[in-house]
């Protein structure tokens, strides 16, 4: 690290934190399914879709063999989790859900 923060600059960044929620889909014993691919394409579409609706503020699909993705949801994490709940992959069996609130910081983005 070589970026001096003072506790005055965390205490004014912690003052922007807002609410949000952050699912962890995880690959399922059913990721290999017939007809996965299908499945996997109407999640895919759907996740897009709630993404474009403002639901998803980031979303991270991760290249792993257990970790499908992560999505900063806008929504608490009870609705996030019924919104979660009933994506096509997880109703499947092919992934799984874990949703958590927790706070970020309105602005941040991804580099370009």
């Amino acid at each position: 690290m070589s970026t001096t923060v003072t506790d005055e600059q965390i205490q004014a960044l912690a003052a922007t934190a807002k609410p949000y929620s952050v699912a962890i889909l995880r690959w399922a014993p059913g990721r290999t399914m017939d007809g996965a691919d299908a499945i996997e394409l109407e999640h895919q579409r759907r996740m897009v879709s709630l993404r474009a609706d403002g639901v998803i503020a980031v979303l991270c699909p991760v290249a792993s063999d257990t970790v499908a993705g992560i999505a900063i949801m806008t929504v608490p994490a009870p609705e996030a989790t019924g919104i979660m709940t009933a994506d096509p992959c997880v109703r499947a069996g092919m992934m799984q859900v874990d949703v958590h609130p927790c706070h970020g910081f309105p602005g941040d983005t991804l580099p370009a």
